[in-house]
């Protein structure tokens, strides 16, 4: 039996793909030929992506997959863990200047896979430019593998002996829902916001960047049906590995924590609303209510039904920390997910570039609740450049 930290690949349904995906724009149009043989020669630093998924008794795992990962000249999405990805459990694509990594998500997260995003984008630009870049920091053929990275994320010997934290938000059941039963075509939004913007705004307003969002974001909901009086409940993603001082794996282990925002809780005061909700998102993550987590995870419960909703909005915050030395020729950076019935909307936030980008996801095309949105933004004087807004249209498997 694999062990409890191992991916749960067969936690996938026809509504929850279980897929995410990187998307970058470049400086100059991607050079297909470049790609496809740096992302084959990154295969020696970065051997778990490139799996492919088999059974060993009654339990699916991932073996080597010794054919070449595919590199596609098109957007158009294809089905992973079948012939036209060679069975692989990942895929790459460009267009133009735009190219992306998707993945099944039960292998890795945000911070799991930006390494060898960046680490591809090390060796295709240096390549393409014909520039020489400083490699500190990047993981590159050749490298020794540390087992800090492939091995168990959780080895603190103390989660065996965990008790019940002492605080444990319980679940509120009947949440303020964004949803549109008559239309059901994915959509995805891009904003671009400056750094210098929403930093002096976390000072300001005694927040942080995914707090900030959160709370924007039930304003929007408000503002979108201000009549219900249901709570609205925002789920924001919490990096497990970090929190136990482990920031090297790749492996899938993201937590969330829950915000509630109930009808009586004026949101117009925003100093006293992010405080509430930075204070409820701290409780959540104190080591003792992770550590429950992992032993709940030792003894292999099965997760949350990806059918099950769980929260009105999920946010996202992946700290990418730049490219370094390729940040010149990277114009923007985004992640993007399948979206499940586990949240009605998703945003998910990067920073590169002195700038935040921002990918909206909704499991429809109007666009009143993302004008709601903006509408808030507006009115907490930020400015913003919209991207581009997209049909969301990724691998299956």
């Amino acid at each position: 039996m694999p062990e409890y930290y191992e991916p749960l690949l067969d936690f996938s349904v026809p509504e929850h793909q279980s897929i995410m995906g990187i998307i970058l724009s470049l400086r100059d149009p991607v050079d297909g030929e470049i790609l496809r043989s740096t992302v084959e020669e990154m295969r020696a630093r970065f051997p778990y992506f490139y799996v492919k998924a088999v059974y060993k008794g009654n339990d699916l795992v991932t073996v080597p997959n010794d054919l070449p990962m595919t590199v596609r000249n098109t957007w158009e999405p294809i089905r992973l863990h079948s012939e036209a990805s060679n069975s692989h459990l990942a895929a790459w694509k460009y267009k133009g200047r735009r190219l992306a990594f998707e993945i099944h998500h039960a292998l890795t997260d945000g911070p799991g896979v930006l390494p060898y995003i960046r680490s591809t984008l090390f060796l295709y630009l240096s390549k393409v430019t014909g520039q020489t870049f400083d490699p500190a920091g990047f993981r590159l053929p050749g490298d020794v593998i540390p087992e800090s990275e492939t091995g168990n994320p959780f080895s603190d010997p103390e989660i065996d002996h965990t008790k019940a934290p002492l605080y444990q938000k319980k679940p509120i059941p009947d949440f303020f829902r964004v949803t549109d039963a008559a239309d059901d075509d994915k959509t995805v939004f891009y904003l671009k916001i400056s750094e210098a913007q929403i930093m002096q705004y976390c000072r300001d307003y005694d927040s942080t960047p995914n707090v900030i969002m959160s709370v924007l974001l039930a304003k929007a909901a408000r503002r979108l049906d201000p009549e219900c009086r249901k709570t609205i409940t925002v789920s924001v993603c919490v990096n497990r590995k970090a929190m136990l001082g482990n920031f090297n794996n790749y492996r899938m282990c993201i937590g969330e924590a829950i915000l509630d925002f109930s009808k009586e809780r004026d949101l117009e005061d925003l100093t006293k609303t992010c405080t509430i909700a930075r204070g409820q998102l701290m409780l959540q993550v104190q080591p003792e209510n992770l550590l429950w987590e992992l032993k709940q995870m030792k003894r292999m419960l099965p997760p949350p039904s990806p059918d099950i909703a769980r929260a009105s909005i999920c946010v996202s915050y992946v700290n990418s920390s730049g490219f370094g030395p390729l940040d010149p020729w990277i114009e923007e950076l985004y992640i993007v997910t399948s979206l499940s019935k586990i949240t009605d909307v998703l945003c998910e936030i990067t920073c590169i570039n002195h700038h935040f980008f921002l990918a909206f996801m909704q499991p429809f095309s109007s666009e009143k609740y993302f004008r709601c949105f903006l509408d808030e933004l507006d009115a907490a004087g930020f400015s913003y450049e919209r991207i581009r807004s997209e049909p969301l249209r990724m691998c299956g498997i």
